[in-house]
């Protein structure tokens, strides 16, 4: 489906400004953009239609303002016969609030995608705001360029089938103010150090990427990859919306680097005099990039077949220390990058015993390894207390590859050289109750954690499989506002990325988490196993999650006076995926049947405050009283 064809690439704007009615029948290349509400937009997502329009748009053009007004009935009539209307905004410095605010003025519903790199727009060969074009989507083929006042017009005509309508509307739309092209832009001087800085470091030898960039040949070689690659988004593996959150480590290209490589690939690859930075200096693979591990665990080594559905692994090694430890970071490097899905540690708990088919791994969690997440680093002023006689508890998902192999991972601990200021906690918004309808291309599920105590959140994580398709995470303050706080329009299961914020984010006692996701279970998505399934919660990638990850401190609590109450927060947890309306309490309605059987005399008297709803500090004190009751019967039965 990710076609490309750079001679296409280059010709295509000068056929397509050779004629103002039909256009070239060479296919367009893919491309992804975000519009002014957040939502990424694939070109080739959109076949669902038979007849797609792009229009070039504009925010301050007042001789298209009512051209754009008149889109709403347009794009209704154009959905109720099988076609839809893009809008594309190749302003420099448009923004999102922006883009949303002008679509508000201009009573425009379609989506308008940011363009501001303009080189989609340019590729389109796009020259004014209210200039549109038809692409039929089952070639890709532009066949009519004119104005926004022929295409109600032009669509019916391709429609039906009749020939196309040559554009009589005269262009009055405003000139895009391109910026030029550098035709100075070679591989040595240029590209070779954006490759340096932000993609070595993976495309190395040894590295977690398919190839290495070891010199000008091998880039040259990939630089129709390296274009599609970076109009689809689907690299660098940064999925983060940019405009909502600021967050460490930022994979993203500047704007200036995205034009850079894309003009460099789109003119030829020039290599450019002097010396192959990249072979010169080439970037080496580290196993341990924090540094020489203070311990190294190895877990034990596990032999899986060619083919297959492995189970999820629960290795356990003991702890060798003889002191206890506050871990600061860790590394996990896997043994057969193409075998591990992911790897999830822990640490037990002083005086907690293991239990057999529990995961315990987060009770006291260290770190989570899957490609994007290699090392983890704990905030400043945090760490992960480690007891001697513990032991260190995994989870391990492996998927077979096509042959047997054996996988021998290992985990390097970084150790603090002074006790921390605070204990690093660690939460997971879930809903294992979620059912993805079949063929549904958008379902949303949705879950929500709360924060008894004032916390500081330091990062997320949004987890899903196959027919994930976009994620977020929203903060619902005490005053019922909603604040976003990461967005993942365009989510990729192949990279697991943890967002740390650059600025933690202080949460109120009261606040709560929601984290939602949207599924796309149609055979629109290439990845999905069966889009004639209902999917439910399950381990195995051919089922789904919705699991977003959240690491935190309580602002009360320090490392030598404890307050968490896990029992409690594992309470809020569940109440959080089965408090559909999200008011914070679960209603008769909302409780599980196993729990109305229990409760079917005594609801109302275990509603200690009355408001109609069993809260989690009221469920926290059912179960208490249940477990206290097991216990004395236990007893009673072994006098």
């Amino acid at each position: 489906m990710y076609r490309f064809n750079l001679g296409a690439a280059l010709l295509l704007p000068a056929l397509l400004l050779s004629t103002p009615a039909i256009s070239s029948v060479l296919p367009l290349d893919n491309f992804v953009l975000l519009d002014q509400n957040g939502k990424a937009q694939e070109l080739y997502y959109q076949a669902d239609v038979k007849v797609l329009a792009l229009v070039a748009h504009g925010s301050q053009c007042d001789s298209t303002t009512d051209s754009f007004r008149s889109l709403t009935t347009l794009q209704d009539k154009a959905a109720g016969q099988g076609a839809r209307i893009l809008l594309i905004n190749s302003e420099r410095a448009t923004t999102r609030a922006a883009l949303h605010k002008t679509a508000l003025a201009q009573s425009v519903a379609a989506p308008i995608l940011a363009d501001n790199t303009q080189l989609i727009s340019a590729s389109l060969g796009l020259k004014s705001a209210g200039e549109a074009m038809l692409v039929d989507t089952s070639t890709w083929a532009v066949t009519w360029r004119g104005q926004l006042g022929d295409l109600s017009q032009a669509i019916d005509n391709q429609l039906a089938g009749k020939p196309a309508l040559v554009s009589k509307s005269a262009g009055s739309g405003c000139a895009i103010d391109y910026e030029p092209v550098d035709t100075s832009i070679t591989y040595t001087a240029d590209v070779a150090p954006i490759l340096q800085k932000n993609c070595a470091v993976c495309h190395t030898t040894g590295g977690i990427a398919p190839w290495a960039m070891t010199n000008y040949e091998m880039i040259k070689g990939f630089a129709p990859m390296i274009r599609e690659v970076l109009r689809t988004k689907r690299m660098p593996p940064w999925h983060a919306d940019p405009e909502s959150g600021s967050f460490q480590h930022d994979r993203t290209l500047s704007r200036a680097d995205v034009r850079t490589l894309i003009s460099w690939a789109e003119a030829g690859s020039p290599r450019g005099e002097g010396a192959d930075p990249l072979a010169e200096t080439p970037v080496e693979y580290r196993e341990w990039p924090l540094g020489k591990p203070d311990l190294i665990v190895d877990l034990p080594a596990f032999t899986l077949p060619a083919t297959g559905v492995v189970d999820y692994q629960f290795p356990r090694v003991a702890n060798p220390l003889d002191q206890p430890v506050w871990v600061r970071a860790a590394t996990i490097v896997p043994g057969d990058r193409s075998a591990v899905h992911h790897i999830l540690m822990g640490a037990s708990e002083p005086g907690v015993p293991v239990v057999e088919g529990r995961e315990n791994v987060f009770d006291n969690y260290i770190i989570g390894y899957a490609p994007g997440n290699e090392s983890a680093e704990m905030p400043k002023g945090t760490g992960v207390y480690v007891q001697p006689g513990t032991e260190f508890l995994f989870q391990t998902h492996y998927t077979p590859y096509g042959k047997v192999t054996t996988d021998r991972s290992r985990v390097g601990l970084y150790f603090a050289k002074e006790r921390p200021d605070n204990y690093l906690r660690n939460a997971v918004v879930i809903n294992p109750t979620l059912s993805i309808p079949p063929n549904n291309e958008a379902f949303g599920v949705s879950a929500y954690i709360e924060f008894d105590k004032p916390a500081t959140i330091f990062s997320l994580v949004p987890h899903a499989h196959y027919r994930g398709k976009a994620s977020r995470f929203e903060l619902l303050h005490t005053d019922g506002h909603r604040e976003l706080v990461l967005s993942v329009p365009n989510y990729d299961f192949n990279w697991q990325r943890t967002y740390v914020f650059t600025t933690p984010l202080d949460v109120p006692a009261g606040s709560r988490l929601i984290h939602t996701t949207v599924y796309d279970n149609s055979a629109r998505n290439l990845r999905n196993p069966d889009p004639n399934r209902t999917v439910p919660w399950g381990l195995q990638s051919h089922d789904e999650m919705l699991y977003g990850n959240v690491s935190y401190s309580w602002r009360d609590e320090t490392s030598d006076k404890p307050i968490h109450d896990k029992g409690l927060a594992d309470t809020y947890q569940w109440v959080g995926f089965l408090d559909h309306d999200m008011d914070g309490k679960l209603s008769w309605k909302e409780l599980p049947q196993g729990m109305k059987k229990r409760l079917v005399q005594g609801f109302k008297m275990v509603d200690a405050n009355n408001d109609g709803g069993l809260d989690a500090v009221e469920l926290y004190e059912i179960n208490k009283r249940q477990a206290h009751h097991q216990a004395h019967q236990q007893a009673s039965a072994a006098r």
